[in-house]
């Protein structure tokens, strides 16, 4: 089983504001995300460099994940942000509009250059069409040791935009397919993949409508705008208490001696195989380090 590390709510906050940084390394998100990119004026990107760099550095998010995503890395601010935040040792950087995998190993054989420890991943946004036609081939990258790649994160926004396609659609009909896509994907290279915003912060019923959709669908989390929405993405895309005892029941019932090299047991009224076993390992080790966040 891979690593598991919880990224229900993956809380977007602007590199420019020094009291939102502040204030993430205290909120109950899973991971804190840094943004350098769209959420930064050109005029004060320099300075927000320095300080979200001398931010991760001074660590201090306790077991919060803490990712920053960088400007486009075939750019000067690009180039600029990989440079500054690399050696301060994030937990990933996030690499923005991804067409290609050839990028990610780039930008993985970089950060080992620039000092980035072994342990800072690379996370890569999906936002355009191109990287829809391309997700299997961006996926695989995960198997290249030097892409770093661990998440892949949705961005409905450019993907709409690029698209001409609308995001008011109930149910987000038009987008459910690429969605699903890019989840068969992840999935397929087993890394981690997060669906994007809910532009409405205030529309708390739309909100957790499609943190549920999101969770259905099979996503792990969801990117957030507000800290309003950290509460409900936890608990809709965290194992509730029954899902959760259950997946002991299951692995407890394999684990008796009559059961031992069986491959399909009776539980409960109906038949159990071992990948259901192991679906319940990941729930109860999800758990855990759930728990261990707020320890």
């Amino acid at each position: 089983m891979s690593e598991i590390r919880p990224r229900r709510s993956v809380l977007s906050m602007p590199g420019s504001n020094a009291r939102a940084l502040e204030k993430a390394r205290t909120l109950p998100t899973d991971v804190v995300m840094i943004d350098l990119e769209d959420a930064v004026a050109p005029e004060v990107r320099t300075q927000a460099r320095a300080a979200v760099a001398a931010a991760v550095a001074a660590r201090g998010f306790g077991r919060r994940e803490v990712v920053v995503r960088i400007n486009a890395p075939d750019t000067p601010a690009g180039e600029a942000d990989l440079a500054a935040i690399a050696p301060a040792g994030p937990d990933a950087i996030v690499v923005p509009k991804v067409s290609g995998p050839d990028v990610l190993v780039s930008v993985g054989s970089r950060l080992r250059r620039l000092g980035a420890p072994d342990r800072t991943r690379l996370w890569a946004m999906i936002e355009s069409p191109m990287a829809i036609l391309e997700i299997g081939s961006i996926a695989s990258a995960a198997r290249d040791v030097d892409s770093r790649l661990a998440c892949l994160m949705v961005g409905p926004n450019d993907l709409a935009k690029s698209s001409r396609l609308r995001l008011g659609v109930p149910g987000r009909a038009a987008l459910l397919p690429w969605l699903m896509t890019a989840l068969v994907a992840a999935r397929a290279y087993e890394i981690d993949i997060v669906d994007g915003i809910y532009n409405s912060f205030t529309d708390a019923e739309g909100f957790r409508a499609e943190c549920e959709q999101g969770r259905d669908c099979g996503f792990d989390g969801k990117m957030l705008i507000h800290p309003s929405q950290i509460e409900p993405a936890n608990a809709i895309f965290g194992p509730t208490a029954e899902e959760i005892a259950e997946a002991r029941a299951i692995i407890a019932a394999f684990a008796e001696p009559e059961n031992a090299g069986r491959g399909v047991i009776p539980f409960r009224g109906r038949m159990v195989e071992r990948l259901h076993a192991v679906e319940a390992g990941r729930t109860v080790a999800m758990a855990e380090a759930i728990a261990a966040l707020s320890a």
